[in-house]
């Protein structure tokens, strides 16, 4: 399938305290550049891991119920993308492992799903989403750290 034809999900979930409330974000990018979003809250509570892999969820279950057969996933959640690209040996925690096993079937439906982990700064859409889910604002966005070659310009 054409890259053309690839949908782009950026997920991410917030709990507060953790374990706590949890909110879920999505932001899911169509082919031809539409965008949707998800601002979900969950009645239970749980951890920033059990939020994360219910925000992928429900990104999922929006992208199988619109056929999609492509994606591209982003996650700033390691041990999400770990256990659902089978790059971890040990078991998720076992609360978690029912949800693991309804993502990695979901995942097998469509033709071409791919995972990857992107750095917590590069996922601030779907972050600040998951946040206002549960009443929290953003997170303040970080000033970049200057390199040795840019204060070196600076002391001259």
């Amino acid at each position: 399938m054409p890259l053309s034809q690839t949908w782009t999900v950026h997920c991410d979930g917030s709990a507060e305290p953790n374990p706590g409330r949890m909110g879920m974000g999505a932001v899911i990018v169509a082919p031809d550049g539409a965008r949707h979003t998800l601002s979900l809250t969950s009645s239970e509570r749980g951890c920033n891991n059990e939020a994360e892999l219910r925000a992928l969820l429900a990104a999922l279950r929006s992208l199988e119920a619109a056929q999609v057969d492509a994606l591209q996933i982003y996650s700033d959640n390691s041990v999400l993308v770990a256990q659902l690209d089978g790059h971890l040996a040990q078991p998720p925690v076992a609360r978690l492992a029912g949800l693991f096993d309804e993502a990695r079937a979901l995942l097998a439906t469509f033709s071409l799903p791919a995972l990857k982990w992107i750095p917590r700064h590069r996922n601030g859409e779907a972050d600040a989403l998951a946040r206002a889910a549960i009443g929290l604002p953003p997170k303040p966005t970080k000033m970049p750290i200057q390199g040795k070659a840019s204060r070196r310009r600076r002391q001259r």
